[in-house]
């Protein structure tokens, strides 16, 4: 989940004061780098589509968690709907058209995935600390996991599986308050066992695991900075370190998306782009909304077409919710598609 302006938002009281991320609203050739190499290199995204608009009861909307189906539609959600307007929607790409999948309650969904073990779409609840999970065809909501993690309950904001199935999730603890009580967390793929694997943490936003699945990335959304957790086959840590500190200026560490070469997408709250890095830390591009688009201030996460290199990243702001696309510099895999 993104953030930048903490903003009240009435109808969301379960969640009390939330941080959020926006995105932009210009057009532009997808793909087209600058001619410079590096931190210098700019890929410009074009728009697509406008999802959502700003909602009169809470202020605001927030696309997150673009995530392709089996079918090729793109499920996002929108962590400020309230009760009744569409918190989980299908996307038609091809016809641009929009469908809502779930509208009941007064969640907050940050991120959505789908399970590599029997399919389900997992969502997290920041408002009330729950992950949750629904049918393919967004019926049968279940509650996966909820209740504190060793004497205290999760703000969930990102989420990422492992390949048994093993549910991975960023504990944004002590965001509205500035403390640095966050964690990541790692519940068992039945969800009966929870245990923190480290914390500590700023606000912990973007996590995924790196290509081959030796180990977690993680974005600390109020230090800029992100770390890297190598795991053992049980899942258990066995090293971390900071690994890339990101200058962001007003902007602040959103999600993170992984392609084929290892490659980190890390979505931005405060500005429309991406930085993207390889798995040293070499800034490799910035993709940018062209121009000053204006009511657009957050891309808060990407999702890369399986096995293709069109990405698809969220992007908001008061102007809107929108669907802007640019070329990936490698394929989409599993950790670039939802979380």
């Amino acid at each position: 989940m993104r953030r930048l302006p903490i903003r009240p938002v009435a109808s969301l009281a379960a969640v009390g004061t939330l941080v959020l991320t926006g995105c932009g609203t210009e057009t532009g050739n997808p793909g087209n780098p600058a001619s410079s190499t590096g931190a210098d290199r700019t890929i410009r995204a074009h728009k697509v589509m406008q999802v959502t608009r700003t909602h009169e009861e809470t202020g605001m909307t927030l696309l997150e968690g673009p995530v392709f189906d089996r079918d090729g539609r793109l499920l996002v959600v929108d962590v400020t709907a309230p009760e009744g307007k569409p918190k989980v929607m299908r996307v038609n790409l091809r016809n641009k058209t929009v469908r809502a999948v779930r509208t009941e309650g007064q969640a907050a969904y940050t991120s959505a995935q789908f399970s590599p073990h029997h399919g389900r779409i997992y969502l997290t609840d920041f408002a009330s600390g729950a992950v949750v999970s629904l049918a393919p065809d967004g019926s049968d909501p279940q509650t996966f996991f909820s209740g504190e993690v060793e004497g205290a309950r999760m703000n969930p904001d990102d989420l990422a599986f492992d390949q048994k199935g093993n549910v991975y999730v960023s504990d944004s603890r002590g965001l509205s308050q500035g403390e640095a009580t966050g964690r990541i967390v790692r519940i068992s793929r039945d969800g009966t066992k929870a245990t923190v694997l480290a914390g500590g943490l700023a606000a912990p936003n973007g996590i995924s695991f790196d290509a081959e699945y030796q180990g977690l990335w993680f974005s600390e959304l109020t230090e800029n900075r992100i770390s890297y957790l190598r795991l053992d086959d049980e899942g258990k840590v066995t090293s971390r370190h900071t690994a890339i500190r990101v200058d962001g200026g007003i902007a602040q560490t959103d999600s993170i998306a992984v392609d084929a070469d290892g490659n980190l997408y890390q979505g931005l709250h405060g500005r429309p782009a991406m930085a993207v890095y390889d798995r040293h830390g070499e800034r490799l591009a910035t993709v940018e909304v062209p121009g000053r688009a204006k009511g657009l201030e957050s891309a808060t996460n990407v999702a890369i077409t399986p096995g293709g290199t069109r990405a698809y990243m969220t992007v908001s702001g008061p102007g809107g919710g929108f669907l802007y696309a640019f070329d990936a510099l490698a394929e989409g895999i599993r950790q670039s598609n939802g979380g």
